[in-house]
């Protein structure tokens, strides 16, 4: 359950909310009567979020993430070596 407070008390005590929300990485909720509640959260996991939606906004690049994670889950991907990547992406270096 997200933690609520109304707009005068985060006025009062944002110290505290700001602490709380680092500490805990949840939201807290600001109602306002008459307007639109807000949420306050570390930067971090917004920037993650956002990420994540621009990540998964084409469809294809969602499908390929997904299916990335099923195998990931399923552990049917072996190790390879860096050497290995490279040449399989053709990224080999010419010396």
């Amino acid at each position: 359950m997200l933690s609520q407070t109304t707009y005068n008390q985060a006025c009062k005590n944002f110290d505290q909310i700001y602490d709380e929300v680092i500490s805990t990485r949840e939201p807290v909720v600001v109602t306002r009567e008459g307007y639109e509640s807000v949420s306050v959260i570390p930067t971090e996991e917004l920037n993650r979020m956002i990420e994540t939606i621009y990540l998964f906004q084409s469809h294809e690049n969602a499908m390929r993430l997904l299916d990335a994670l099923q195998r990931a889950k399923k552990r049917t991907n072996k190790p390879q070596t860096i050497d290995d990547l490279r040449k399989n992406f053709g990224l080999v270096e010419e010396v």
